[in-house]
């Protein structure tokens, strides 16, 4: 899909969508429980969906009716038969469904789209096969795995993916024996594993965090807590937070926890340094611009901000530095070089480097035309970037948006954002 986006002045208020890292985790303890759980969850994107098939296909039950999933556990044990796990896209879904089917002893073909089977798997991988599990070599698409799943050491690099860590996080209870989480290195997107942590304790799992360490207790069963509900997506709010900065209308956000361990929520946090007017009531969180000036700032726990920390920087004045950004080129696309083709395209001065971009701010951007390269959260940029276009922003395969938000451009409608939709 092609579309087309309008400069028009844009602000308004919106409620934050469920947040689909809530979502993946609450869903896959769900489906391990000992009961049905109902989770409230008033958005669904195609990584959710991935993730349910994904369940769905190792023997749970869940409907979904009016918002809210029902999710009637997998009896165990688990068939040995290969099942078919479809990730679509979704590397969320792969990385945390792989241990876990590997701990049922399930017998599974995972099936990935696009950029998934080169996105990488290591140390993952590795730690599985030397615990008990055989593996089709990495790159394969599909990736089939057979064995059961062993306790004990594992030893995993915290520079590559927490979702590496998360993913073992839920296996592990699952085993007879003890285990232990060796992290090697910075654990980088921490708050990840944080909401994973919390997600663990709703469902009565304990884990015992020591020295860099985790330790999980085996033979732990999953507690259903009956009913609970997805928080807000702070990172898919980021988008509307950063058009208040940029434009000439507030925006005002509903449904986010400030007290969430969603690490994107430090996103309000980086508006006030650039210079925005940040405020928080009742009623939500609001964000209108100001004078805004170019500051340094790192991503290493935060890289799905990335993108709109761009945008606010188109609008700033003087230099902004984005450091510590090298593992965005593993994601949907080599986002660090999608975003510096697409901001420059628009008619930024940008420059990217290894694992860093630098952005000269407060220049009249003329607009144009570019390709998402498939990636959701570029083709978001995109459109958030053209406020600040004198000219329209043509945006190619603008449907990537489906995988976490498929509502976004109504949702820049409601907002008086111009768009306008063109075929393939």
């Amino acid at each position: 899909m092609r579309l087309t986006v309008k400069k028009t002045p844009a602000g308004g208020t919106l409620r934050a969508i469920s947040s689909k890292s809530h979502a993946h985790r609450v869903l896959i303890a769900a489906a391990l429980a000992d009961r049905n759980t109902e989770i409230a969850c008033c958005d669904i994107n195609e990584d959710i969906l991935a993730t349910v098939r994904c369940l769905t296909a190792l023997g749970a039950a869940i409907s979904y009716m009016d918002g809210v999933f029902t999710v009637a556990p997998l009896a165990r044990p688990v068939s040995a038969e290969s099942c078919t796990l479809d990730c679509g896209e979704s590397g969320s879904t792969l990385r945390f469904m792989l241990p876990v089917a590997c701990a049922l002893g399930a017998g599974a073909s995972f099936s990935m789209r696009a950029r998934l089977p080169q996105r990488p798997l290591s140390p993952l991988y590795g730690e599985l096969t030397a615990h008990g599990c055989a593996l089709s070599p990495q790159g394969s698409a599909p990736l089939t795995v057979s064995g059961s799943l062993t306790g004990g050491e594992y030893r995993i690099a915290g520079n590559v993916s927490s979702q590496f860590i998360t993913g073992l996080l839920l296996a592990l209870p699952l085993l007879v024996e003890n285990s232990r989480i060796n992290v090697t290195g910075k654990l980088e997107s921490r708050p990840y594993v944080d909401l994973t942590l919390r997600a663990l304790r709703d469902f009565g799992i304990e884990i015992e965090e020591r020295c860099g360490s985790f330790l999980i207790r085996g033979g732990q069963q999953f507690s259903s807590p009956g009913k609970l509900t997805v928080e807000g997506d702070w990172s898919n709010a980021a988008p509307w937070l950063a058009l208040g900065a940029v434009s000439e209308q507030p925006v005002t956000i509903t449904g986010l926890d400030t007290n969430s361990p969603q690490g994107d929520k430090a996103f309000i946090h980086i508006l006030r340094r650039f210079g925005a007017a940040v405020c928080r009531d009742a009623s939500g969180i609001t964000v209108c611009g100001g004078h805004l000036k170019g500051i340094d700032v790192g991503v290493r726990d935060i890289p799905d901000l990335v993108p709109m920390i761009a945008v606010v920087a188109l609008a700033a004045e003087g230099r902004t530095r984005i450091l510590n950004a090298a593992r965005l080129r593993l994601k949907e696309s080599d986002r660090l070089s999608a975003i510096a083709n697409t901001l420059g395209a628009l008619g930024a001065q940008i420059a990217e480097t290894p694992d860093s971009l630098l952005i000269e701010g407060g220049r009249k951007l003329r607009g144009g035309s570019i390709n998402s390269q498939n990636d959701h959260r570029v083709a978001m940029m995109a459109a958030v970037a053209s406020v600040l276009c004198d000219g329209e922003v043509a945006i190619a395969q603008a449907g990537s948006v489906n995988k976490s938000y498929p509502r976004f451009f109504d949702d820049l409608r409601s907002l008086g954002g111009g768009t306008a939709e063109e075929q393939p």
